[in-house]
C-alpha cells in the first residue's frame, strides 16, 4: 500500500490501563496484554496485533482504527532516548503496509516495548 508509506506515525505518552471498550474489538482467543496512551487515546498490545485508536475532530467523537497483525511486520528497530537534549525514545517497523514510526515519551520503556514486539513476532 503505497498510500500509507510516510503516513503512519503515533506517539505513545505512558503505559495505561487496557481501555474496557477495547474487549468489543477483540477476536475468539485474542487477549489484551498492555496498552499505552497517546495523545487522544490509545494503543493496544494483544497476542495478536497492535491496535490504535485514533481519535479525530474537534470532539474526538469520531474514531479511526488502526489493526496491525504482528504476522504483517518484516522488522522492527528501537532507539533508546540519548543525552538531555534527546529525551524520546523511538520504535520503526517495517511492514507489508509500509513504514510505520512509534515515538516513546520519556517514561515509555523501550526495552518492555521491544520485548512485547519480539514475544508477539518470534
Amino acid at each position: 500500500m503505497v498510500a500509507t508509506k510516510g503516513i503512519l506515525e503515533w506517539t505513545l505518552v505512558s503505559e495505561c490501563p487496557i481501555p474496557n471498550d477495547v474487549h468489543d474489538l477483540l477476536v475468539d482467543g485474542e487477549e489484551a496484554i498492555s496498552a499505552y496512551k497517546t495523545f487522544r487515546d490509545s494503543a493496544i498490545f494483544t497476542n495478536k496485533r497492535l491496535i490504535v485508536r485514533d481519535a479525530q475532530g474537534l470532539t474526538g467523537k469520531k474514531v479511526e482504527i488502526y489493526s496491525l497483525p504482528y504476522s504483517s511486520i518484516y522488522m522492527w528497530s528501537t532507539e533508546n532516548a540519548g543525552s538531555f537534549l534527546d529525551v524520546n525514545a523511538e520504535v520503526e517497523l517495517w511492514t507489508k503496509a509500509g513504514h510505520i514510526k512509534v515515538n516513546l515519551k520519556k517514561g515509555v520503556d523501550v526495552r518492555k516495548f521491544d520485548k512485547l514486539i519480539a514475544n508477539a513476532i518470534l
